[in-house]
């Protein structure tokens, strides 16, 4: 996946810092939104991220794995 791909997210995946629903436990399963930022060095550096896939829902942000996420 790159950068500015368009992803939905395929599995249950539960939140608690959604915008609109903040503390209470929100699925973001089915939702759709843009590949911001694929996590793989810092400064230089290769990383390796539990959750290296940014992903982008208008002004809310959230990390997954791969197998989280598919193309749209």
């Amino acid at each position: 996946m790159q950068p500015g791909d368009r992803v939905r997210v395929s599995r249950s995946v539960v939140v608690y810092t959604h915008p609109t629903h903040r503390g209470s436990a929100f699925d973001l399963e089915g939702q759709e939104g843009e590949v911001l930022q694929v996590l793989n060095d810092w400064k230089g550096r290769p990383i390796s991220p539990t959750l290296p896939v940014v992903v982008a829902f208008g002004k809310f942000r959230a990390h997954f794995r791969d197998d989280e996420i598919t193309p749209v």
